[in-house]
């Protein structure tokens, strides 16, 4: 299930390129293409030009054996993954992300084909997104592969789109499905399970191959921010899901001080989901409220945006903001009401437990 047997192979051993050396082979034939991008990497900084638009920063911290195992998880996949999430938060601001900063803690057991791999999927999503990878850092890890990765993107001032500005009667509307990152991952861990000491082992994941893209290789949904754009619909709230709809929609609530109600019938699920839902004996809602990694757009917009917002692809209408006082809850498909609660991943309460 692993790239990393065929990698070391033909193996080099980073000792022998050195830390620069290493640097120049992964950079090497970088073009620049953002006019913002004055220069990329071969000196001691970056350098950017913002004239007339509000600069976006984020940063993102992967960590083996946290946030991604390498057992089932493809390096090239890591590196497109690694830099399409940070790609997403940009999107999620109504913005536009332009430039990444790539910095590594590399363990022993790694060559150097086996980060070359990790590039040539950073290298993916930076032609596809239109972005530049204008600089970095490595060092050496005692623990495996730490990913670091600072994104910098821009939005023009009057349409740079914040969490707290929901109001009472907005829409609230999601992008794609929910819930199959999830699934995929679940099926990723029990494939790894079975194939325990088995050298032959052969994964099964025939008709679930949409769950493992959406594990391994999710998209973010520029596509969704150019089509606002170009129907002239600037949301009031927005943020991508990373963590899980429940825990997003409660962040959304929490700052712009109102309540929220999404109905279970429109929360839009997946047939593979389902199915794996379903194999798996596990709640669907509760997968698609909590499972987090779809990398979707959650946003809300005035009311009257409705017809716009029903003619883009892609977008979903799911409830509505509510006063504070009515808080936020879940109406399921018989009429009662459920108290939407944060239960998405948490990584800090994950490595206290």
């Amino acid at each position: 299930m692993s790239d990393s047997t065929e990698l070391r192979e033909k193996a080099t051993e980073i000792s022998e390129l050195g830390e620069f050396g290493l640097i120049d082979r992964l950079t090497e034939g970088l073009e620049i293409k953002n006019r913002t991008t004055l220069r990329g990497v071969g000196d001691d900084c970056a350098v950017l030009e913002y004239k007339d638009s509000e600069v976006l920063v984020s940063t993102d911290l992967l960590v083996e054996g946290i946030h991604f195992d390498l057992t089932y998880v493809p390096l090239k996949h890591l590196g497109y993954k690694s830099a399409v999430v940070n790609f997403s938060d940009i999107y999620a601001m109504n913005g536009r992300p332009q430039q990444i900063v790539v910095s590594l803690a590399i363990s022993k057991r790694f060559t150097v084909e086996h980060i070359e791999e990790l590039y040539a999927g950073l290298r993916l999503a930076c032609d596809l997104y239109g972005v530049d990878l204008v600089g970095g850092d490595t060092t050496t890890s005692r623990s495996g592969l730490v990913i670091s990765i600072t994104v910098i993107g821009s939005g023009e001032k009057d349409r740079i789109v914040y969490r707290d500005g929901a109001r009472d009667t907005d829409l609230i509307c999601v992008t794609g499905d929910l819930g199959s990152a999830y699934m995929g991952l679940q099926l990723l861990e029990r494939e790894k399970v079975a194939s325990a000491g088995r050298a032959d082992f052969q994964p099964d994941f025939g008709g679930k191959e949409y769950l493992i893209e959406r594990q391994l290789k999710p998209e973010a949904r520029r596509d969704v921010i150019e089509a606002l754009a170009k129907a002239g619909i600037v949301p009031t709230a927005m943020m991508d899901i990373s963590d899980g709809l429940s825990s997003e929609l409660l962040h959304i609530c929490k700052a712009s001080h109102t309540g929220c109600r999404v109905y279970e019938d429109r929360i839009p699920i997946d047939y593979q989901t389902a199915v794996m839902a379903e194999e798996l004996n596990m709640n669907l809602v509760t997968a698609a409220m909590n499972g987090g990694e779809d990398y979707e757009l959650l946003f809300t917009v005035p009311l009257h945006a409705h017809e716009e917002i029903k003619k883009i692809q892609g977008v979903r209408v799911i409830g509505h903001i509510t006063r504070p006082e009515l808080g936020c809850a879940m109406v399921t498909r018989d009429g009662n009401e459920m108290e939407i609660r944060a239960q998405g991943w948490n990584p800090l309460a994950e490595a206290q437990a």
